[in-house]
């Protein structure tokens, strides 16, 4: 099950962690970093160069203005070299470094050169963003995702980070095999997203879900999967989850069944050997006529595809017609002898029968009766029934308030919380 996830999710991630490279945005900014340099007084602050190096930074922004990167960097060598230079020389010195490093993809060197530019305390504040953005972008390109992290997280809590710089963060985090912290960045992202009423992308979703398979954490995954179909009910994310589901240990015969009639319904049961299985629970759970409709299903579908599974669901299918023919004729006599019983369980029964045979109102009819009656061995079976049956006639409103009654058994807990969930989006 971790793989198939995995598989399912790769496609995802990589498109998002495609994104690092150094892209419209830096070579942008650092054009006009080297159309506007600061070698000029900042007459706010009242900075200026100092005379011993004017004549060596005029002669070096001259040369970055005239795409004579290497030149620049010369100069710039022989003015970070001169002991009477001041900290504003050197602010300007890692300005102009930054963009030639960049210019010559020295990009080690040009983060270097801006961050120092941004640290020094010279930098105008409105400049700064570009600036940071500039960093995280470079270090996320150099694989220093550590830094990245740093100076996106920044540009985060200064409140200039767009979704392109926010989605930078946590993939270093992903990338940089920090999974718990790539769990934790998403799900603040997603759950602050959520109470403010906006609907969280799909990427960020998988790629929190992808920590959790990464951290082998089951119910991590489940809960993102979970998250995953209710913001973005694709048909890959339901399979992903109740395939997960299916494969929780130790789960009851009953359980597995019921996760296969929500499979059923959401149309994501896809393997020969689940219709079987399904078509065999069925059967010993003596719904035949389940089993009869899901096995038709199957041969719609073509799922059996070799001659042995098609050979061996063909008998099965036939056991379950015959089943279901004499089950159907003494269901009228069943049903009395149900409405007759002072307990609810045989009205259980006959209710899961009707829904076999899609007669969802007759379900309806004798799951209510059951729980009127009460004295039922598993009320939330039939609370997940009557639910299952309600909203197969229609009545989705209904529906939803049986599945919440749904108590006491966290597997069919969860199976009517879906459910619930597949109702509102049906």
């Amino acid at each position: 099950m971790r793989n198939h996830i995995m598989n399912a999710n790769s496609k995802a991630v990589r498109r998002a962690v495609g994104a690092g490279i150094i892209g419209a945005a830096l070579v942008g900014a650092v054009a006009m970093i080297a159309a506007n340099p600061a070698f000029a007084a900042d007459e706010k602050k009242k900075n200026t160069v100092s005379k011993e190096l004017a004549k060596t930074l005029k002669e070096a922004s001259d040369a970055v203005n005239g795409k004579k990167y290497n030149d620049a960097l010369a100069k710039l060598k022989d003015a970070e070299a001169n002991p009477k230079k001041t900290p504003y020389d050197e602010h300007i010195i890692n300005e102009l470094a930054g963009v030639a490093y960049a210019k010559t993809n020295n990009y080690p060197e040009a983060s270097k050169a801006f961050e120092a530019e941004i640290n020094d305390g010279f930098l105008d504040e409105k400049e700064i963003p570009g600036r940071v953005k500039i960093v995280a972008q470079v270090n996320y390109q150099l694989k220093n995702y550590d830094k990245a992290i740093e100076y996106g997280n920044r540009a985060i809590k200064g409140g200039y980070a767009d979704d392109e710089m926010k989605t930078l963060v946590g993939q270093s985090y992903y990338l940089k095999g920090d999974y718990k912290g790539t769990l934790k960045y998403y799900d603040t992202m997603i759950d602050n997203q959520i109470k403010a009423g906006q609907t969280p992308k799909d990427e960020p979703m998988q790629l929190a879900l992808s920590a959790c398979v990464k951290l082998n954490d089951s119910e991590c995954t489940t809960r993102e999967l979970e998250r995953l179909v209710e913001y973005h009910p694709k048909t890959e994310y339901w399979q992903q989850l109740l395939y997960s589901l299916r494969s929780t240990p130790n789960l009851s015969d009953k359980s597995t069944l019921q996760v296969y009639r929500l499979m059923s319904e959401v149309d994501v049961l896809k393997e020969a050997t689940d219709y079987t299985e399904m078509a065999q629970l069925a059967i010993e759970q003596g719904n035949p006529g389940e089993a009869q409709r899901i096995l038709e299903k199957g041969f719609q579908k073509n799922v059996f595809a070799d001659a042995r599974a098609k050979d061996k669901n063909t008998r099965l299918l036939e056991s379950a017609k015959k089943a279901a023919q004499t089950d159907l004729a003494t269901l009228p006599r069943v049903e009395k002898d149900a409405d007759a019983s002072a307990t609810g369980d045989k009205n259980v029964g006959v209710g899961l029968a009707y829904i076999g045979y899609q007669q969802y109102d007759k379900a309806t009819d004798q799951l209510n009766k059951a729980l009127t009656k009460g004295s039922v061995r598993n009320e939330a079976e039939a609370h997940l029934l009557l639910g299952i049956a309600q909203l197969k006639s229609g009545k989705k409103d209904d529906a939803v308030k049986s599945f919440k009654a749904v108590k006491g058994d966290p597997n069919l807990e969860r199976l009517a919380e879906l459910w619930s969930l597949h109702a509102k989006q049906a």
